[in-house]
């Protein structure tokens, strides 16, 4: 996995939610909280979280096969909508039983002061995690909002990590609140509410998670600046006198596919237009790096054509103009309809 992958911030993670879930479940034995066999629960499971993140990093490393030949870059999609699943499944749903059970069935705790400090001792080592997270998301976010971060990013193990962490840090605030009202109150019923507002809140990450990794999985577009410098780089305004159409697809967060149909002079001799191929290979490659996989079909724009409708350059990739990307096109030469 590389940096951009966010694995420091996966081990960061991982160690915090291992020492956090062994405290947390000691503190639940001492006082018999259920909001801390919730959290313990909820931690074990995130450190299982980052354990499959890490797994579908290496993974996603393997070589092209045959049988595979884009390789398996995609794979770390996968394993981080294994992640939503877990933290719906084991967090959220065993939070909400528990909660539910210590509702129908209050009692107070015990031992008070293990769950404060358990829960205390949390919050400061999930802080750290969540600084961590954040450092290393800022280094990619650029001008995104933390929401179009999330949305957008190609590469799901930092948006993962961020909505766990942040969602540990809020989770122990309840947990916190919820045993602080148990002991003021000696009403075992704020502890289970506690528990019951963790596990809605681990559903509801899980949910956002699952939705955003399903639409990787599907398969996304190259972002809407690294599509325009893509265009930009293919026409050369000689041989290549603009972009007939064009579709892009991320074979992983750091592999990208480019297919184009690309306008030529109709007078050019193919060792001309193959010669523009391989130049403009060269360019998009040098604008946008992760485009390794790369297939431009020349073909002789037709205005005609175009008029009528049947330009296919009205595409979500690519601009809503009756022509190339270019005022180059040779809109009089005869040829074959852009299509």
């Amino acid at each position: 996995m590389s940096a951009s992958g966010g694995t420091k911030a996966i081990v960061a993670a991982l160690a915090a939610n291992l020492a956090i879930a062994a405290a947390k479940f000691v503190a639940f034995l001492f006082s018999g909280s259920s909001s801390m066999l919730a959290e313990s629960v909820h931690s074990l499971a995130d450190s299982g979280n980052q354990g499959l993140l890490l797994l579908g990093g290496k993974k996603a490393q393997r070589e092209a096969t045959p049988q595979h030949p884009f390789g398996y870059g995609r794979e770390r999609y996968i394993y981080a909508f294994l992640v939503s699943i877990v933290l719906f499944s084991v967090g959220g749903m065993f939070a909400v039983y528990e909660g539910y059970e210590k509702i129908k069935h209050p009692h107070a705790l015990e031992n008070w002061y293990w769950p404060i400090g358990v829960l205390v001792f949390a919050i400061i080592a999930e802080s750290f995690s969540f600084r961590t997270a954040i450092k290393e998301s800022n280094a990619l976010r650029g001008r995104l909002t933390w929401s179009q971060f999330i949305r957008r990013a190609k590469a799901p193990e930092l948006p993962v990590v961020l909505l766990e962490d942040f969602g540990a840090l809020i989770g122990l605030v309840l947990a916190l609140a919820g045993t602080g009202l148990a002991l003021a109150t000696d009403d075992g019923l704020w502890d289970g509410i506690g528990t019951l507002c963790i596990g809605i809140l681990l559903i509801a990450i899980a949910i956002v998670l699952a939705a955003e990794t399903k639409s990787l999985l599907l398969g996304e577009a190259a972002g809407i600046d690294d599509v325009k410098k893509i265009e930009t780089a293919l026409v050369d305004g000689d041989t290549v006198t603009g972009v007939i159409h064009m579709r892009t697809l991320h074979l992983g967060p750091e592999e990208l596919l480019v297919a184009a149909k690309i306008a030529v002079q109709h007078d050019d001799t193919a060792t001309e237009v193959a010669n523009a191929i391989n130049a403009a290979e060269a360019r998009i490659r040098e604008a946008v790096p992760i485009a390794r996989v790369i297939y431009l079909e020349p073909d002789i724009y037709n205005a005609a054509a175009a008029s009528a409708g049947t330009n296919p350059a009205r595409t979500p990739d690519s601009p809503a103009s009756d022509g190339p990307t270019s005022d180059n096109s040779a809109p009089d030469s005869p040829g074959p309809d852009a299509n």
